[in-house]
């Protein structure tokens, strides 16, 4: 019989690990490894403030007071071995820490720490970067500069006899294939076998994404307050089946699947995570029973020779004041609040002689609603929230001082239910560094291991065979038009500057349709709404023919990205929302 290798997903967004963890150590069988994967593109700023104010700082200690501390016993009862990059900035301390618990718990367990992805103290090295989309010049001033370590090292300390790995900054996906190298022996150079273990990590990283949170066909998901965490069965030629633990909700289905598989992926065709360049196109995905669905049939090339770099860098402080306003004409009143209350807010920084304001926003969030007798239904209630940006705290305290006096000096109807925001802003700097200027080490109870360098492989886009797109569709007299969610499922997420937007089709027949009402075109028309006036909005489709699916990117649209943008989806989770409800004009008898 052949082996497999079974991974959890635990997700850390749920802090309660009787949510996550306890549930998937009582599956049946047990997995060989969870996965855990604290990391977003805003957090590492986050841990390097951390560390600057505290030495033994710079990582989430939830990972062991919560996660490892409320679930040790079956840990160690059933021999599953944990894998996180939950030491950020301070892996060496996030072991220690961990360490710490288990010798207190009485426990002999071996932990590992991966090191080499934190360069923060060598941003002069840096200055002559460019930034990958925008190609300004790299920041004077960085909180954190991190590089994207890939899966050998984990596998390494695996191999090492680790019980525990620790990781800082790694492709989320590492996570995930670093136990599959050290299981099945995988060379650097099987890209096919690597491929298909970044796609395992990737289906994984997310939690329950992929086994029906966040899914299009939301009230199809039975029961999300115990929702089930993934499962991967991993196969040694790297195939898998994504399942859940028997008993607990949620859904996991091709559409389920599919949709976590595209999130967060521009090029389907050349997904670049440091070890291998992945190709996705042709992935098959199969029903293979209930709450059980088949991955098979990645691809890779050579892992190219840099790795991918991020730095985070502090562009001031923000300050925001959200309010609801209720009754007749709601929203023309908040809108009148929140621009008379930054205005307000700016004619005090004159009279101080203080700079202006870097931005100012202000944005109404409204909802239907009914109240009172018969008759009255139909009224608005919106949210009002005005945001400010400055370089310096102080400009921004007063503003939000100031923000009470929109309940009782302005609008009818202001409530009492607001609230007041105060964060120090920060922004990412994307780049490429070459992996031979990268050490990386790892480190075993005591132990450390020199990692060689990465074998350089440069790495051309313009090779990838394209799959042949077809014909167009001509419409004609007697069609019908249909939203989009009718036809095909979707999911968004945001990437730096730019966010990617997957329609996949519930059915072959439908894909054909599809295509010919979603271009370019159609689509930057779409979300023209995101760009500036008289700015043409850029878009690139990729098709993605394995499982019926269109995935297009829309650069430039995230108004600086997930840390400086002020808007209410500042990190695109709906946009994929509003494009299914674009119109389809597909033949009467679809319809």
């Amino acid at each position: 019989m052949s082996k497999t290798v079974r991974i959890g997903g635990a997700s850390a967004f749920f802090s309660d690990s009787t949510l996550s963890v306890a549930q998937l150590l009582a599956a049946d069988p047990a997995p060989n490894y969870l996965m855990f994967d604290f990391m977003s593109e805003g957090t590492i700023g986050m841990m390097a403030r951390s560390l600057a104010v505290d030495p033994d700082g710079g990582y989430m200690r939830d990972f062991a007071t919560v996660h490892i501390a409320n679930n040790l016993n079956d840990i160690v009862a059933k021999k599953v071995k944990l894998i996180a990059n939950a030491g950020g900035m301070n892996p060496k301390g996030c072991a220690a820490f961990v360490e710490k618990l288990l010798k207190e718990r009485g426990v002999d367990l071996k932990v590992a720490y991966v090191e080499g992805d934190n360069l923060t103290g060598r941003g002069e090295e840096m200055r002559g970067i460019k930034e990958m989309f925008s190609g300004a010049g790299f920041p004077e001033k960085v909180d954190s500069i991190n590089a994207y370590l890939g899966a050998f090292p984990i596998a390494a300390a695996l191999d090492a006899g680790a019980d525990i790995v620790v990781t800082g900054r790694c492709a989320d996906s590492a996570l995930g294939l670093g136990p599959l190298i050290h299981e099945f022996g995988w060379k650097a150079d099987e890209w096919d076998k690597i491929s298909a273990g970044t796609l395992v990590g990737h289906l994984l990283e997310c939690g329950c994404q992929v086994t029906g949170g966040t899914f299009t066909d939301w009230e199809d998901v039975p029961d999300w307050v115990d929702i089930g965490y993934p499962l991967a069965d991993v196969s040694e030629d790297g195939s898998c089946i994504i399942t859940k633990p028997e008993g607990t909700g949620g859904l996991v289905s091709v559409g389920t699947v599919a949709e976590q598989l595209l999130y967060e992926v521009s090029d389907p065709q050349a997904y670049i995570v440091a070890d291998v360049v992945c190709d996705f196109s042709d992935v098959k995905l199969e029903q293979a029973g209930k709450d059980k669905v088949k991955v098979s049939g990645a691809r890779g090339y050579p892992a190219t020779d840099s790795y991918k770099g991020v730095a985070s860098y502090p562009i001031g402080y923000r300050g925001t004041y959200s309010q609801v306003i209720i009754g007749m004409d709601a929203a023309a009143k908040a809108k009148r609040m929140g621009e008379a209350l930054v205005e307000r807010g700016r004619k005090i920084l004159r009279g101080r002689n203080i700079a202006e304001f870097d931005r100012a926003d202000v944005d109404m969030i409204g909802s239907e609603f009914a109240y009172g007798p018969a008759g009255n239904s139909g009224a608005r209630e919106v949210m009002m929230r005005a945001s400010v940006d400055h370089a310096e705290q102080a400009p921004v305290e007063l503003f939000l001082r100031e923000a009470s006096a929109t309940t009782s000096a302005m609008a009818p109807g202001a409530t009492a239910t607001s609230g007041r925001t105060l964060v120090p802003l920060s922004k990412l700097f994307l780049f490429l560094v070459p992996k031979a200027n990268v050490d990386v080490k790892v480190t075993v109870a005591g132990k450390t291991i020199v990692m060689p360098k990465a074998e350089a492989h440069p790495f051309d886009p313009a090779t990838i065979a394209r799959p042949t797109r077809p014909e167009p569709v001509a419409t004609g007299a007697g069609w019908a038009e249909v939203p989009l969610i009718k036809l095909a499922w979707g999911r968004s997420g945001d990437k730096g500057n730019l966010f990617n937007v997957a329609a996949i089709a519930r059915k072959d027949a439908y894909l054909p349709y599809i295509r010919a009402a979603l271009t370019p075109e159609s689509v930057g028309q779409w979300f023209g709404h995101l760009y500036p006036e008289g700015v043409k909005p850029r878009v690139t489709m990729f098709d993605v023919p394995g499982f019926n699916a269109i995935n297009f990117v829309v650069h430039d649209s995230m108004d600086g990205g997930i840390l400086v943008s002020p808007k209410v989806d500042s990190a695109a989770k709906g946009m994929a929302q509003q494009l299914l409800e674009m119109p389809i004009k597909v033949p009467a008898e679809l319809a």
